[in-house]
């Protein structure tokens, strides 16, 4: 049995939750929810956006599934906060076009490994003398660990290139840093073909030839502007599942947030949590199950009878992941 710590969060975060939630418990397999909160209703109630018991739950449990939180002003970032706390230092984020679902290029499927504990990410800002300031934490050692990751994936998804984004002709120091690394754990897998851009051209390339990439690995400001842009591609937010891996701990999320402005109307698209959900199941070593999953919603996505609104159509929710989870269960 794997026990699943589950973390709601805000507006559509419970909503897509519910539907992941009905997926796991459709298959045959033993889990053990045990309930967390977290983000903007838990700081009304608790006054705090991450309570210590939250963390707690997390880390005893075989994998973490979140749902999205609102922002809460004054208060610290709670995903962040969280990563922190479970030193999940690669955000993996796959983008892929499916068929029935408009797409700038049929052939996408690449994946962003972003770095995930440092960067501007910091939390560190202040004002000095008039001048406001963020810090830029970068460190030799997460540069080569994240890049390590990035090969790593590239291997596992039997893919042949890994490419690095930087900006290092402006942030000479920590970009520089972050590259060189790169080349150097690239030298540890010459199988793999290797090559690098600045952000701005990469920004461009994702556009014009998105096909051309398998792996991205970057920095966290970057990884996670360009997975947005590389969602952009391919049919929006609700197509963009992701994973949060660390030594000891796996905290999977959709990559969209609460938004409020659809938040209680049960339209939400769940394909992001579903394949989120599929992407857990990896890492619990449930691979077989998971390539099914993925199976079923490519092929909901491709018949585009039963989609949520942002896809043309007009279901709920819960209708989309019931029609999932009847093609799953059909094609098992």
């Amino acid at each position: 049995m794997y026990e699943i710590a589950i973390i709601e969060g805000d507006g559509i975060g419970k909503e897509v939750i519910a539907a992941g939630k009905y997926l796991l418990e459709e298959l045959d397999i033993d889990f053990n929810f045990k309930y967390a909160e977290a983000g903007y209703d838990c700081f009304l109630k608790n006054g705090t956006v991450l309570p210590e018991e939250t963390i707690k739950i997390a880390k005893e449990s075989d994998a973490i599934l979140f749902g999205a939180v609102t922002s809460t002003p004054g208060q610290p970032s709670t995903i962040l906060n969280l990563r922190q706390a479970l030193n999940v230092y690669a955000n993996l984020r796959p983008v892929k076009s499916f068929a029935g679902v408009e797409s700038i290029k049929p052939d996408i499927d690449f994946l962003i490994v972003r770095e995930n504990t440092e960067g501007l990410y910091s939390e560190t800002e202040y004002e000095k003398e008039g001048k406001f300031i963020a810090e830029r934490h970068i460190t030799k050692e997460a540069c080569e660990r994240i890049a390590r990751v990035a090969f790593e994936e590239c291997k596992k998804k039997n893919k042949s290139k890994v490419t690095c984004v930087h900006k290092a002709n402006i942030m000479k120091l920590t970009d520089n840093v972050f590259k060189d690394s790169f080349y150097k754990v690239a030298s540890e897998y010459p199988e793999i073909e290797t090559e690098d851009y600045y952000v701005d051209a990469a920004a461009m390339y994702l556009i014009t030839k998105p096909e051309t990439f398998d792996v991205i690995v970057t920095t966290n400001l970057f990884g996670d502007i360009l997975s947005d842009e590389g969602t952009g591609l391919v049919g929006g937010l609700g197509l963009a599942p992701s994973g949060n891996i660390g030594e000891e701990y796996g905290l999977f999320e959709p990559v969209h947030g609460s938004a409020p402005d659809i938040a209680g109307q049960n339209i939400a698209n769940p394909c992001s949590m579903i394949l989120t959900v599929a992407m857990m199941l990896d890492y619990l070593n449930e691979s077989e199950t998971a390539d099914k999953i993925k199976i079923a919603v490519e092929n909901v996505l491709k018949k585009g009878k039963i989609v949520t609104p942002d896809l043309g159509g007009s279901a709920s929710t819960m209708e989309m992941a019931e029609a999932i989870v009847d093609e799953l269960k059909g094609g098992i």
